[in-house]
């Protein structure tokens, strides 16, 4: 096993928690985010200033509850990702050097939901990313397994847990 290293004793867990959002330029920090059902996890990583977000929304329209959004705005996609985006701005991330992933969006509970939330929370995803000019690198939507997303922003790393695998990405290449 080996000593610890210098950076792993002072390495840092950020959880993202439902409805929340993380945004770092630490390069101890690793945003995690666990258990992506129906909700939606966008990871934005800028290589050149090593300033990484993570954004767990859980419904695609603010408009069914305009008081939840204004007190929690990453809770819905289309107040969460506007505040992601600015926020990885104000620590100088570059959005033309930006490199997206997104995961989740799956139909957890059963294949025949009603409601679509996954769904719809992935369309709603797609459509502001299309309309502002941002291209997503990798993603890992849809289904019916739940996903927990890692994002380190020393290197970019993005780990995706699943009930069956352990998948790595590079945000950074």
């Amino acid at each position: 096993m080996g000593s610890p290293t210098v950076a792993s004793i002072f390495a840092q867990r950020v959880i993202v928690g439902v409805g929340d959002m993380g945004v770092s330029n630490n390069p101890v920090i690793t945003l995690s985010t666990y258990a992506l059902g129906s909700c939606v996890a966008i990871a934005a990583y800028d290589p050149a200033v090593k300033a990484g977000g993570l954004l767990h929304l859980m419904l695609p329209d603010s408009t069914i509850s305009p008081d939840k959004a204004a007190a929690q705005p990453a809770m819905f996609a289309d107040t969460g990702l506007p505040l992601l985006f600015r926020a990885l701005a104000g620590l100088h991330a570059d959005r033309s050097r930006l490199r997206l992933f997104v995961a989740g969006g799956a139909s957890v509970l059963c294949n025949s939901d009603m409601f679509k939330i996954g769904e719809r929370n992935l369309q709603a995803t797609s459509s502001y990313l299309a309309r502002n000019g941002y291209s997503v690198r990798r993603s890992a939507v849809g289904g019916t397994i739940n996903r927990t997303v890692h994002l380190e922003l020393s290197t970019g790393a993005i780990a995706m847990k699943t009930p069956l695998s352990t998948e790595s990405y590079s945000l950074a290449a």
